[in-house]
């Protein structure tokens, strides 16, 4: 049986019972924590998270990077697929050069790309080894 552990902040953090640390988290207690490389070099931060509406599984982490105060930063479109959560250490780890991240596709925080375009994501994907896509999510009615 999984244990529930409530921080004082109210996130909800479910541990499986053999100690091997969080299986599901909530979305908050993602978003601030660092992004760094296998080499510790720190990439930047979990700014946002994109939910496919459809399959209910994260495809997106928007990590912020570059920039004081917000201003100046630079966004980066990351999948989900790619990181590799360092609870412990209360980060993520993505496998690329300091260089090689600093030259993905990004994107400003006043123009956000279409990321259910399935040629954007195919591009994103690529960019970071990934192959396949998750189908994108269902249009919504008006």
């Amino acid at each position: 049986m999984n244990s529930v552990l409530r921080s004082t902040a109210g996130l909800v953090r479910y541990q499986h019972p053999d100690g091997a640390g969080a299986q599901l988290l909530s979305a908050g207690t993602l978003i601030g924590d660092k992004v760094c490389n296998r080499t510790e070099d720190e990439l930047g931060e979990i700014k946002e998270l994109m939910l496919n509406t459809v399959s209910g599984s994260v495809c997106y982490a928007v990590v912020a990077a570059g920039g004081f105060l917000s201003m100046g930063e630079k966004l980066y479109a990351v999948p989900w697929s790619a990181l590799t959560l360092d609870g412990p250490n209360k980060r993520l780890v993505l496998d690329v050069d300091v260089e090689r991240f600093r030259n993905a596709p990004g994107f400003d925080k006043d123009k956000w790309p279409d990321m259910a375009d399935e040629t954007w994501a195919r591009q994103v994907h690529a960019y970071y080894g990934l192959k396949g896509v998750e189908a994108k999510p269902a249009a919504t009615a008006a």
